[in-house]
């Protein structure tokens, strides 16, 4: 960081600010100054896309509007409104935050980080963003993009995402941030991250900090930052089960020690290569187990692959017809019509195969 001395600093500010005035993308949270607003757009955007999660953020905020709709809502609703951002723990945190700031904080949002990082959910990086976004204080941001950034701008080698590396960049990140105007700067750092300082193939000859780049100096930004080591996936085969029984299906709702907490889903169980005769009997035998009720499958209706952290699923999606027998006490199980799936907040596959057994309805 010894590059950068007052000179280079001021420069970097400057240049920085003049492009965002000319290139700031007109985005929904942006046209507010409300922390609430800014805190549920932060968190939609962890681990998704601007592109994805604009209308997602409109329609939350139609339904919404303010903390305290949210904290007085059902945490089902919450879900059904996250449906297919995935990472449905951001849903549940958001729902206990809403509480929190409703209950405890008199509707108001905390104005410093310390405090924002004793709510759910909330960490250092949400934290600084509605401190600079919405009340326009001073807090240093490091994200996906402002980590790319930083590192090409300092020419940063080694791992930028262990504890070494992690302080060289909010130690930066801290460092260049104005003390005028520092949300619209950190908007800025992470405007110019997404839209110039790409992961691939970056446009440094229009990026208004080339001159003060490291990276671009001594050519080396398409080998910062340092990559991941990539993830070994595991290969999983599982199957989901639409039983059927007077013209509705069974859903059950997701345990808290499951993926998809809170959801509702067709049962659905991991297979281990068992096939025909075999594998009927075993989703027979599970569905007994697990529900109560006696059924016999029938046909193979659609298969779906999809990826969960690690794995690699192959969805085997199943007919199944009632046979005798209750539902289990104690358990989150229903039959539901498929008009009335839409009420439900389901998982992606779920919601797919729900998808697919509405169009099979006469």
């Amino acid at each position: 960081m010894s590059a950068f001395d007052s000179n280079r600093l001021q420069k970097l500010r400057r240049n920085l600010l003049a492009w965002y005035a000319k290139h700031a993308r007109d985005l929904p949270w942006r046209r507010t100054g409300k922390p609430y607003a800014i805190w549920i757009s932060e968190i939609m955007l962890q681990q998704t896309t601007v592109a994805a999660v604009v209308p997602y953020f409109e329609r939350f905020m139609r339904r919404f509007p303010t903390v305290v709709k949210l904290a007085a809502a059902e945490e089902e609703e919450v879900l059904r409104h996250w449906e297919g951002l995935g990472y449905y723990s951001r849903a549940r945190n958001i729902h206990r935050t809403a509480r929190v700031v409703t209950t405890e904080l008199g509707g108001r949002f905390p104005d410093d980080v310390s405090s924002l990082e004793k709510l759910p959910g909330i960490g250092r990086y949400t934290a600084g963003a509605i401190v600079s976004f919405a009340f326009d204080k001073p807090a240093p941001i490091v994200e996906a993009n402002t980590l790319r950034l930083h590192c090409r701008l300092l020419g940063y080698d080694e791992d930028p995402r262990t504890a070494a590396g992690q302080n060289v960049l909010w130690d930066f990140a801290e460092r260049i941030l104005p003390r005028k105007q520092p949300g619209r700067f950190n908007q800025a750092v992470m405007e110019l991250g997404s839209q110039v300082c790409t992961p691939k193939e970056p446009a440094c000859e229009r990026c208004p900090l080339k001159s003060v780049c490291v990276a671009f100096a001594n050519g080396t930004q398409a080998e910062l930052p340092r990559p991941k080591k990539r993830q070994v996936l595991t290969d999983v085969t599982e199957a989901t089960v639409a039983v059927h029984k007077d013209g509705r299906y069974l859903l059950y709702r997701r345990g808290e020690n499951e993926r998809w907490a809170g959801l509702w889903d067709f049962p659905r169980y991991q297979i281990n290569g068992e096939t025909g005769a075999a594998l009927a009997a075993k989703l027979e035998s599970q569905i007994q187990e697990s529900t109560g009720i006696s059924s016999a499958i029938g046909d193979r209706l659609v298969e779906f692959r999809h990826g969960v952290t690690r794995y690699r699923i192959r969805l085997l999606c199943y007919s199944a017809e009632y046979c005798e027998g209750r539902l289990k006490r104690g358990t989150e199980l229903k039959w539901v019509r498929s008009e009335e799936f839409s009420a439900y907040p389901l998982s992606v596959t779920g919601r797919k195969f729900a998808r697919h057994l509405e169009n099979l309805s006469p």
